[in-house]
């Protein structure tokens, strides 16, 4: 069953651009780095079970880091994707040694704080970040290879995201994985099986920042501008949303959930007025009636039916 569903998306991948037009190759790089991004969120609150607010703060360092790189600097677009995994992972563990000293709802406003502030700094270091009037970013380049179209992007958009998942799954089935969960279920269980609670969470906070970090770079591939308006809390509430409508604690639920959600926040794109409301409905209901995620959910019913 799982080949074949991974043969099934290995064909609309490579079909996509073939048959469909440039919005929709956008929307399928927009939604891939999205994936990229919950992915990250996963490890931090699925894998590890601790509260975090700050991933838009996180993918915005990605952003500016990948793409002053390339403007200002003309780096390969893939050493680009890389300073901007590593900045958002090296800030995102000196926040984690801070952070991750709190619990529940005081880690949870430490981190939206720390998301507002550098929402701050996105919009008041104009030397750098281009302050309100956001920042033009150049053309990602390769050996002479210029990224011009979504279409030339989508390609190497995909790459990334199949790597960043495959090294989703390698951290989960390894050591640290087993870690992470162990302390998501107890702490001083964990700690009395000789995982070092502390350092684990702390890992588990920097990697998440460099999956958010490598999500800000593959956005520089298929766009030359960013503001920082689209960098505050309603999208880490997006983000959030679609971990929680996926299934927190599975790979898969990350991954379906950034595109289930994903396309139903293009929808909403139509009504402004009511995304905020509808993004908080849905998590919501989710959180009451279906805690596992929208395809457990599906599944449970499916089993039901079958046994009805």
């Amino acid at each position: 069953m799982r080949f074949v569903a991974l043969t099934v998306a290995a064909a609309i991948l490579i079909a996509l651009p073939l048959v469909t037009t440039g919005y929709v190759v956008y929307l399928a790089n927009l939604l891939l780095t999205f994936t990229v991004l919950c992915l990250g969120m996963h490890i931090v609150i699925g894998e590890t079970g601790q509260f975090s607010l700050a991933h838009a703060a996180f993918y915005g360092i990605g952003i500016y880091a990948a793409g002053i790189a390339g403007t200002s600097f003309g780096t390969p677009f893939p050493v680009s994707i890389l300073i901007g995994g590593l900045a958002a992972a090296a800030i995102g563990f000196v926040i984690g040694m801070v952070a991750l000293r709190m619990r529940d709802i005081y880690l949870a406003l430490a981190t939206f704080a720390f998301g507002e502030a550098m929402q701050w700094v996105f919009l008041n270091w104009n030397a750098v970040t281009g302050g309100p009037n956001g920042l033009r970013i150049a053309p990602a380049r390769l050996f002479g290879l210029e990224l011009v179209t979504d279409k030339d992007a989508y390609p190497f958009v995909v790459a990334t995201a199949v790597a960043m998942l495959v090294l989703t799954v390698i951290v989960a089935r390894a050591r640290l994985g087993r870690s992470f969960r162990a302390v998501r279920e107890s702490e001083i269980a964990a700690q009395a099986m000789g995982v070092p609670v502390q350092r684990t969470k702390v890992v588990a906070f920097g990697i998440s920042a460099f999956f958010a970090g490598i999500a800000g770079g593959m956005f520089t591939l298929f766009s030359t501008y960013i503001h920082p308006d689209s960098l505050g809390f309603q999208t880490t509430i997006l983000v959030l949303t679609m971990v929680v409508v996926g299934g927190l604690g599975s790979i898969g639920g990350a991954v379906g959930g950034a595109i289930a959600f994903g396309l139903i926040s293009e929808l909403l794109r139509q009504a402004p007025s009511f995304q905020e409301i509808a993004y908080g409905a849905i998590l919501i209901l989710f959180m009451m009636y279906a805690p596992k995620g929208l395809f457990a959910f599906l599944a449970d019913r499916f089993r039901g039916a079958r046994h009805a």
